[in-house]
């Protein structure tokens, strides 16, 4: 029993210093707290270079500073313990590695760590300063709590191999823009051509189109091939550009249409049967926690339909009739239901690694003829029905 509540308690924990739900009123306080804290570190460690404004504000900076950074200790420590949760799959052990040494562990450990090391360690501490410049890495942490933020490293992400297959091509380039250059102006300039790689920077410079002048051919040769170069730079550089603008097209389309749109269908209530197995089985209705903004609707009961009340206890083999609130116009609330099929790109993720909208919640899958109340860690199946609760940002006229 002890265990149980340690764990449930450790799971909650977890669930805060995520990123949540905006139905989540403590998870979501955390997150900007969270926020907050990145920011005003990053503030004071600026505002701290100022020789002026350190003079005058230096112990409020210094114990702002102190104070964000005990907070980014206590972060850290409770994302360790927590890690399991974060790998739902892995060992303990495993889990803590693995999170210790992803990019975001060693982010939140380099926030931290390198602020107290001078404590244990006092012969170290000009060094140690070096390392808590490390701290603006902290900030990639924003990323977690914007849409628009996230959607750039899903982009980056989704087409790494586009962009390193582009900037293969343009270090090709770059390498035979050298090569010739050094053909054709070493006899001119042998101090500044002499030898196959000295014009690296050259073509650097002129691909990208930036053109810095400290290294310029001047014979007629050098310049016609400098001119052919600069108008295969507009190009080259152009690509990257495009397959990231393209990205961006296509994760806010996925994200506003939540894929496969044309099998949504909007539904006001959904039937589902209480299994053996299900966690609702022999509970009262006062004690199940409902998905947000749903309400169980009516309780069909061998033929027998009833209205649940409070005290009323599910049995295996209750048809339940769940329903959403009728929001329209005023509060653009949607449900909506999505046939998952195999070439959907959902199949084998946890729900929390799906790449939805955080206004939209999934609030029950059906399987197989079985009602599925999801959490984060349950897996999409091909087959699936999701039910999906959004609100929509935009106001209808």
């Amino acid at each position: 029993m002890k265990n149980s509540k340690y764990e449930a308690f450790k799971k909650r924990v977890s669930d805060i210093i995520e990123v949540g739900y905006v139905e989540d009123f403590v998870g979501r306080a955390y997150d900007v707290f969270n926020l907050g804290a990145i920011l005003v570190n990053l503030a004071a460690s600026v505002l701290m270079t100022y020789s002026s404004v350190n003079s005058k504000y230096g112990d409020l900076l210094g114990k702002l500073e102190a104070f964000t950074v005990a907070f980014f200790a206590i972060d850290y420590i409770l994302r360790l313990w927590t890690s399991s949760y974060l790998y739902p799959g892995k060992s303990k052990p495993v889990a803590l590695v693995k999170y210790a040494l992803s990019f975001n562990g060693l982010v939140d450990m380099l926030s931290c760590v390198p602020y107290y090391l001078p404590v244990f360690f006092p012969g170290g501490m000009a060094a140690f300063r070096i390392f808590r410049v490390m701290r603006i890495f902290r900030i990639f942490r924003i990323n977690a709590y914007f849409d628009s933020l996230n959607v750039i490293g899903e982009v980056l992400k989704n087409k790494s191999k586009l962009l390193i297959s582009s900037v293969f091509v343009i270090a090709m380039l770059m390498l035979a823009s050298s090569l010739c250059m050094y053909s054709l102006e070493h006899e001119a300039q042998p101090e500044i051509f002499d030898n196959a790689l000295s014009g690296l920077w050259w073509a650097s410079a002129t691909l990208m189109t930036v053109g810095y002048g400290d290294m310029y051919p001047i014979t007629a040769a050098g310049r016609t091939f400098g001119i052919i170069i600069t108008m295969l730079g507009v190009g080259m550089v152009a690509i990257p550009t495009g397959i990231i603008s393209a990205g961006f097209v296509e994760s806010y389309t996925k994200i506003n249409k939540l894929v496969f749109r044309e099998e949504e269908r909007p539904i006001n209530f959904v039937a589902g049967v209480v299994a053996e197995d299900h966690p609702w089985k022999d509970k009262a209705v006062k004690d199940i926690v409902f998905p947000p903004e749903t309400v169980l609707v009516l309780v069909i009961r061998d033929e027998e339909e009833t209205v649940p009340r409070g005290d009323t206890v599910l049995r295996a083999g209750d048809v339940l009739i769940l329903g959403a609130r009728h929001f329209d116009e005023q509060n653009n609330i949607r449900l909506t239901e999505i046939k998952i099929k195999d070439e959907h790109n959902w199949v084998g993720l946890p729900i929390k690694k799906l790449d939805i909208s955080r206004q939209s919640l999934i609030v029950m899958i059906k399987r197989k003829g079985k009602i599925i109340v999801p959490e984060g860690d349950t897996v999409i199946r091909s087959g699936d029905d999701v039910m999906i609760y959004s609100k929509d940002s935009k106001a209808r006229g």
